[in-house]
């Protein structure tokens, strides 16, 4: 799963469950039908299921649970049919008007940070057979401006930027 941090909130600020569980991450459901990740939900599935029933499951990747093993334990679990829960505001303390899926899911942070990735260039080194500049970060190049942006400062109507980038 992969994802962009939007907010940090305290944890007093997070939705949480009706035992009183806060939530540690939520996650865009958006993010799943474009990722045609669907094995996320199911582990998130299982392993609120595990939680219940206070055991470890361990699934291996491409020999792991079946969808059939995560639906029969969700029912030995005895959690609601399509596996969501309430979920309560942490501001307000009142319920969210939709049951939401919650789970436990294994996660890992990346170390790319925002600082490493940054990288601009006014002028600077240019290839000497094509008399294009430089392509990526390490030689100081240029980042290649195609059609499709250059469509969208049109759209915008930014011709004194296009006009810049494009002579």
């Amino acid at each position: 799963n992969k994802g962009v941090i939007s907010r940090i909130l305290p944890e007093e600020d997070m939705p949480f469950l009706p035992d009183g569980t806060p939530v540690d991450i939520m996650l865009n459901p958006l993010g799943v039908p474009s990722r045609m990740n669907i094995g996320q939900v199911l582990e998130l599935h299982l392993g609120m299921a595990a939680r219940y029933l206070g055991i470890h499951v361990a699934s291996p990747v491409f020999d792991g649970a079946r969808e059939e093993d995560v639906w029969g334990t969700i029912e030995e679990a005895g959690m609601a049919r399509d596996a969501k829960t309430v979920l309560y505001d942490g501001r307000t303390g009142e319920p969210f008007d939709n049951r939401v899926s919650v789970g436990v899911m294994y996660m890992i942070k990346l170390a790319h940070m925002v600082d490493d990735k940054l990288h601009a260039r006014s002028t600077g080194p240019y290839s000497l057979v094509t008399q294009q500049p430089l392509g990526g970060k390490a030689q100081f190049g240029g980042q290649r401006f195609g059609e499709m942006e250059v469509w969208a400062l049109e759209a915008y109507g930014a011709a004194y930027t296009l006009q810049e980038i494009l002579t």
